[in-house]
Protein backbone atom coordinates (compact mmCIF):
# COMPACT_ATOMS: atom_id res chain seq x y z
CA UNK A 1 0.00 0.00 0.00
CA UNK A 2 0.99 3.51 -0.41
CA UNK A 3 1.70 5.76 1.87
CA UNK A 4 3.49 3.28 4.88
CA UNK A 5 5.16 5.13 7.72
CA UNK A 6 7.88 2.56 7.32
CA UNK A 7 9.89 3.41 3.78
CA UNK A 8 12.64 1.06 4.34
CA UNK A 9 11.43 -1.75 2.42
CA UNK A 10 14.72 -3.75 2.63
CA UNK A 11 13.64 -5.55 6.03
CA UNK A 12 10.19 -7.84 5.11
CA UNK A 13 7.97 -5.89 8.56
CA UNK A 14 4.43 -7.21 9.47
CA UNK A 15 2.23 -4.47 8.99
CA UNK A 16 -0.64 -3.45 11.55
CA UNK A 17 -2.90 -1.21 10.49
CA UNK A 18 -4.99 1.77 12.45
CA UNK A 19 -7.98 3.39 11.86
CA UNK A 20 -8.42 6.48 14.26
CA UNK A 21 -9.60 10.00 14.68
CA UNK A 22 -7.74 12.34 16.30
CA UNK A 23 -10.94 13.45 18.44
CA UNK A 24 -11.46 10.03 19.61
CA UNK A 25 -10.54 9.81 23.19
CA UNK A 26 -10.53 5.79 23.23
CA UNK A 27 -8.24 6.17 20.22
CA UNK A 28 -5.13 7.91 21.78
CA UNK A 29 -6.01 5.54 24.91
CA UNK A 30 -5.34 2.41 22.31
CA UNK A 31 -2.02 3.59 21.03
CA UNK A 32 -1.13 3.28 24.65
CA UNK A 33 -2.22 0.39 24.78
CA UNK A 34 -0.58 -0.47 22.00
CA UNK A 35 2.61 0.77 22.46
CA UNK A 36 2.53 -1.27 26.39
CA UNK A 37 1.85 -4.38 24.18
CA UNK A 38 4.84 -3.73 21.24
CA UNK A 39 7.19 -3.18 24.39
CA UNK A 40 6.53 -6.48 25.52
CA UNK A 41 6.60 -7.99 22.13
CA UNK A 42 10.14 -9.67 21.06
CA UNK A 43 9.81 -9.17 17.53
CA UNK A 44 8.92 -5.45 17.64
CA UNK A 45 11.30 -4.45 15.13
CA UNK A 46 9.85 -6.43 12.48
CA UNK A 47 6.64 -4.98 13.23
CA UNK A 48 5.37 -1.54 11.28
CA UNK A 49 2.27 0.64 11.51
CA UNK A 50 0.33 2.90 9.43
CA UNK A 51 -1.96 5.05 10.64
CA UNK A 52 -5.53 5.63 8.48
CA UNK A 53 -8.00 8.11 8.67
CA UNK A 54 -11.32 8.26 10.33
CA UNK A 55 -13.97 11.07 11.01
CA UNK A 56 -16.10 9.94 13.83
CA UNK A 57 -18.33 13.32 12.62
CA UNK A 58 -17.37 14.85 9.11
CA UNK A 59 -19.77 17.60 9.68
CA UNK A 60 -18.20 19.03 12.66
CA UNK A 61 -17.73 22.79 12.08
CA UNK A 62 -14.62 24.18 10.83
CA UNK A 63 -14.27 26.77 13.79
CA UNK A 64 -15.60 26.00 17.38
CA UNK A 65 -18.75 27.27 18.32
CA UNK A 66 -20.28 25.16 21.25
CA UNK A 67 -18.39 23.89 24.39
CA UNK A 68 -17.45 20.31 23.70
CA UNK A 69 -19.82 19.16 26.58
CA UNK A 70 -23.05 21.16 24.86
CA UNK A 71 -21.91 19.10 21.09
CA UNK A 72 -21.60 16.15 23.13
CA UNK A 73 -25.44 16.71 24.37
CA UNK A 74 -26.23 17.21 21.10
CA UNK A 75 -24.77 14.92 19.33
CA UNK A 76 -25.25 12.16 21.41
CA UNK A 77 -28.71 12.95 22.68
CA UNK A 78 -27.80 12.65 26.41
CA UNK A 79 -28.50 15.11 29.04
CA UNK A 80 -25.75 17.62 30.83
CA UNK A 81 -25.33 15.17 33.44
CA UNK A 82 -24.73 12.10 31.83
CA UNK A 83 -22.30 13.58 29.42
CA UNK A 84 -20.34 14.47 32.25
CA UNK A 85 -20.47 10.96 33.84
CA UNK A 86 -19.29 10.00 30.39
CA UNK A 87 -16.58 12.37 30.47
CA UNK A 88 -15.15 11.85 34.00
CA UNK A 89 -15.19 7.56 33.23
CA UNK A 90 -12.69 8.02 30.22
CA UNK A 91 -11.03 10.61 32.14
CA UNK A 92 -10.14 7.93 34.50
CA UNK A 93 -9.39 5.49 31.72
CA UNK A 94 -7.14 7.71 30.08
CA UNK A 95 -5.33 7.90 33.59
CA UNK A 96 -5.02 4.29 33.87
CA UNK A 97 -2.80 4.55 30.44
CA UNK A 98 -0.74 7.89 31.82
CA UNK A 99 -2.66 10.22 29.75
CA UNK A 100 -4.14 13.42 31.44
CA UNK A 101 -7.55 14.38 29.45
CA UNK A 102 -8.71 17.77 29.70
CA UNK A 103 -12.07 16.76 27.90
CA UNK A 104 -14.17 20.01 29.15
CA UNK A 105 -11.76 22.24 27.61
CA UNK A 106 -11.47 20.34 24.17
CA UNK A 107 -11.68 22.49 20.99
CA UNK A 108 -14.47 20.77 19.34
CA UNK A 109 -13.55 21.22 15.37
CA UNK A 110 -13.85 19.14 12.05
CA UNK A 111 -10.76 17.04 11.81
CA UNK A 112 -10.24 16.89 8.12
CA UNK A 113 -7.54 19.29 8.33
CA UNK A 114 -5.79 17.32 10.88
CA UNK A 115 -5.71 14.23 8.90
CA UNK A 116 -4.20 15.83 5.79
CA UNK A 117 -1.56 16.77 8.47
CA UNK A 118 -1.03 12.74 9.13
CA UNK A 119 -1.51 12.12 5.77
CA UNK A 120 1.48 13.76 4.56
CA UNK A 121 3.31 13.16 7.47
CA UNK A 122 3.32 9.48 6.38
CA UNK A 123 5.48 10.17 3.50
CA UNK A 124 7.95 11.41 5.27
CA UNK A 125 7.48 8.29 7.48
CA UNK A 126 6.35 10.84 10.23
CA UNK A 127 3.05 8.73 10.60
CA UNK A 128 2.91 7.83 14.13
CA UNK A 129 4.46 10.76 15.17
CA UNK A 130 2.11 13.00 13.58
CA UNK A 131 -0.62 10.92 15.55
CA UNK A 132 0.42 11.47 18.48
CA UNK A 133 1.40 15.01 17.97
CA UNK A 134 -2.35 15.37 17.23
CA UNK A 135 -3.89 13.50 20.21
CA UNK A 136 -1.74 15.43 22.65
CA UNK A 137 -2.84 18.63 21.07
CA UNK A 138 -6.40 17.74 20.90
CA UNK A 139 -6.96 16.16 24.73
CA UNK A 140 -4.35 16.73 26.61
CA UNK A 141 -3.48 20.94 25.39
CA UNK A 142 -6.64 22.05 24.16
CA UNK A 143 -5.16 23.35 21.14
CA UNK A 144 -7.77 23.47 17.65
CA UNK A 145 -6.36 21.33 15.69
CA UNK A 146 -8.52 22.60 12.71
CA UNK A 147 -5.95 26.01 12.41
CA UNK A 148 -3.91 25.87 9.96
CA UNK A 149 -1.49 27.83 12.39
CA UNK A 150 -1.77 25.65 15.15
CA UNK A 151 -1.13 22.48 12.86
CA UNK A 152 1.73 23.66 10.63
CA UNK A 153 3.62 24.33 14.21
CA UNK A 154 2.92 20.72 15.56
CA UNK A 155 3.90 19.76 12.36
CA UNK A 156 7.13 21.57 12.56
CA UNK A 157 7.60 20.12 15.63
CA UNK A 158 7.91 16.96 14.76
CA UNK A 159 10.24 17.62 11.96
CA UNK A 160 8.10 18.25 8.92
CA UNK A 161 9.22 21.40 6.74
CA UNK A 162 6.87 23.91 6.50
CA UNK A 163 6.45 25.37 3.20
CA UNK A 164 5.95 22.11 2.30
CA UNK A 165 3.50 21.02 4.83
CA UNK A 166 1.28 24.41 3.89
CA UNK A 167 1.46 23.34 -0.01
CA UNK A 168 -0.21 20.18 1.53
CA UNK A 169 -2.94 21.76 3.08
CA UNK A 170 -3.85 23.40 -0.54
CA UNK A 171 -2.95 19.79 -1.76
CA UNK A 172 -6.44 17.92 -2.44
CA UNK A 173 -4.07 14.77 -3.21
CA UNK A 174 -4.03 14.56 0.96
CA UNK A 175 -7.91 15.09 1.27
CA UNK A 176 -8.39 12.85 -0.76
CA UNK A 177 -6.31 10.14 0.98
CA UNK A 178 -7.86 11.04 4.02
CA UNK A 179 -11.33 10.24 1.89
CA UNK A 180 -9.82 6.87 0.29
CA UNK A 181 -9.24 5.83 4.16
CA UNK A 182 -12.78 5.88 5.26
CA UNK A 183 -13.94 4.51 2.01
CA UNK A 184 -11.89 1.24 2.54
CA UNK A 185 -13.06 1.71 6.36
CA UNK A 186 -16.53 1.11 5.40
CA UNK A 187 -15.85 -1.52 2.68
CA UNK A 188 -14.17 -3.97 5.41
CA UNK A 189 -17.09 -3.35 7.96
CA UNK A 190 -15.53 -0.65 10.36
CA UNK A 191 -18.34 1.01 12.46
CA UNK A 192 -15.86 2.57 14.93
CA UNK A 193 -12.36 3.50 15.85
CA UNK A 194 -9.90 2.71 16.76
CA UNK A 195 -10.31 -0.42 14.63
CA UNK A 196 -6.41 -2.51 14.37
CA UNK A 197 -5.75 -4.51 11.59
CA UNK A 198 -3.32 -7.17 11.65
CA UNK A 199 -1.68 -8.53 8.98
CA UNK A 200 -5.17 -8.08 7.48
CA UNK A 201 -6.05 -10.89 9.46
CA UNK A 202 -7.33 -10.47 12.80
CA UNK A 203 -8.49 -7.03 14.29
CA UNK A 204 -8.99 -5.76 17.64
CA UNK A 205 -12.09 -3.25 17.91
CA UNK A 206 -11.70 -0.48 20.75
CA UNK A 207 -9.49 0.29 23.51
CA UNK A 208 -8.58 -3.18 24.75
CA UNK A 209 -6.47 -4.35 27.35
CA UNK A 210 -2.57 -4.28 26.04
CA UNK A 211 -2.58 -8.40 27.14
CA UNK A 212 -5.12 -8.32 24.40
CA UNK A 213 -2.51 -6.69 21.83
CA UNK A 214 -0.11 -8.54 22.79
CA UNK A 215 -1.64 -11.76 22.22
CA UNK A 216 -3.07 -11.37 19.18
CA UNK A 217 1.00 -9.81 18.08
CA UNK A 218 2.26 -13.11 19.36
CA UNK A 219 -0.35 -14.73 16.89
CA UNK A 220 -0.03 -12.86 14.20
CA UNK A 221 3.48 -12.38 14.42
CA UNK A 222 4.19 -16.20 14.26
CA UNK A 223 1.79 -16.97 11.40
CA UNK A 224 3.22 -14.10 9.53
CA UNK A 225 6.77 -15.45 9.96
CA UNK A 226 5.61 -19.07 8.79
CA UNK A 227 4.26 -17.82 5.87
CA UNK A 228 7.11 -15.76 4.89
CA UNK A 229 10.24 -17.95 5.40
CA UNK A 230 12.39 -14.68 4.41
CA UNK A 231 11.65 -13.18 7.22
CA UNK A 232 13.42 -15.46 9.56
Amino acid sequence: MENTQNLNTSTPKMKIEVWSDIMCPFCYIGKRQYETALNKFANSKQVEIEWKSFQLDPSAPEVASESHVDYLVKRKGMSAEKVHEMLASVTEYAKQVGLEYDLYNTVTVNSMKAHQLIQFAKTKGLGDQAEESLFRAFFIENKNVADLTTLTQLGKEIGLDETELQAAFNDDKYAYLVKQDIQEAQQIGVTGVPFFVFNRKYAISGAQPAEVFLETLEKTFAEWQKDSPETN
